[in-house]
């Protein structure tokens, strides 16, 4: 099935993105599970549109009440321990990244992390700040030597991750695509040669309308497997019963 868009009417009226790219994680996770990942590796999806961390100020208030009453004579109940440190001198006004993503882990021994695919929401490229945020969590991956697949198929928001990328790398504008490919997908590999640090990539355009390529995922500086972007995506738009909405 060729690239739809996802981010305009009609078909983000009817089928929301966010579900989709849940959906779509799950059939990359299922696909490399199924088909691709040699033994003693599993793939995990990772999806969560944005943190939610929040205290729950009712259940704060009523866990001290139910202290003071077992102190005043009432019912003995065992209180949680809870320390309440001294007001926060500085709170950051900051907003958590959306991720859709799915990882790949090495089971054998201690499960290790060896490899990610992002796939990028417009969240992600709203703004300066989340830009560069997705950047520097996409380095700390390739700092740890893990492979990474970024997919970005956003239609409703400007800017290139991987030129972000670039810049947190402090690499030359060389290696930056710019604004030519405005949905794209880059395949990295972190690996040492005669003793230099070094990253692979091989960046694809992506274009509404075409199929998805096969691109290559690092499990290891020797070992890449074959990820195959259409399958996993005719997959998830099977799934999503895209025959239902499409004329």
């Amino acid at each position: 099935m060729p690239l739809l868009d996802h981010f305009h009417p009609p078909l983000s009226e009817r089928r929301p993105w966010e579900s989709f790219h849940a959906t779509w994680c799950t059939a990359i996770a299922d696909h490399l599970n199924r088909d691709v990942l040699p033994s003693g590796y599993i793939a995990l999806e990772q999806v969560s549109p944005g943190a939610s961390i929040e205290i729950d100020v009712g259940t704060y208030a009523e866990e001290h009440e139910q202290a003071a009453a077992s102190q005043n004579g009432g019912t003995a109940t065992l209180a949680r321990t809870v320390w309440t440190p001294v007001a926060a001198p500085i709170v950051l006004p900051v907003e958590f990244p959306d991720r859709f993503a799915v990882e790949i882990h090495s089971t054998e021994g201690e499960r290790t992390l060896v490899a990610a695919l992002e796939l990028v929401s417009p969240g992600n490229k709203d703004r300066a700040g989340k830009r560069r945020l997705f950047a520097s969590k996409c380095a700390a991956y390739l700092g740890r030597g893990a492979g990474l697949v970024i997919v970005d198929v956003v239609t409703s928001r400007r800017g290139n991750l991987h030129d972000e990328l670039m810049d947190v790398l402090n690499l030359p504008s060389a290696f930056r695509v710019g604004e030519s490919a405005p949905l794209y997908t880059v395949a990295y590999r972190p690996l040492r040669r005669e003793g230099k640090d070094l990253i692979e990539s091989w960046p694809m355009p992506l274009a509404v309308g075409q199929t998805l390529p096969t691109v290559p995922l690092s499990l290891a500086a020797d070992l890449c497997v074959a990820l195959d972007l259409e399958a996993a995506y005719q997959d998830a738009c099977t799934r999503r019963r895209f025959d239902d909405v499409l004329p």
